[in-house]
């Protein structure tokens, strides 16, 4: 019986205007909307998303700039081309040793 009571009472206050009224509009503002609160968390996420990505090219712009910086002085030019495109001066040998480790192995 207290079931009965519980439901009867709570249907009385769905019943009156002002609760009703208050309830489609809470509803609305939630989902409906165009500002709702799902959109709102969807935005959220994106931004969130987004400030990441920044962090990570701020931090690649920083790496180089330090590149950039090294590669200014003609010491940091000669060793990149020596390092990565091997050039070497004239009169001068150049040796690669590549360890076990290092070498890819075709299957």
């Amino acid at each position: 019986m207290t079931t009965n009571k519980n439901t009867t009472k709570f249907l009385s206050i769905l019943k009156k205007p002002f609760v009703l009224i208050l309830l489609i509009f809470l509803i609305w503002m939630l989902f409906f909307d165009a500002n709702s609160y799902l959109i709102h968390r969807e935005l959220n996420k994106e931004i969130n998303e987004l400030e990441k990505e920044k962090n990570y090219y701020l931090r690649e712009m920083e790496a180089d700039k330090k590149i950039i910086k090294q590669l200014s002085t003609d010491d940091g030019i000669e060793k990149l081309a020596r390092e990565k495109y091997y050039m070497k001066k004239e009169n001068e040998d150049i040796y690669i040793i590549e360890y076990e480790d290092s070498i890819v192995k075709n299957k």
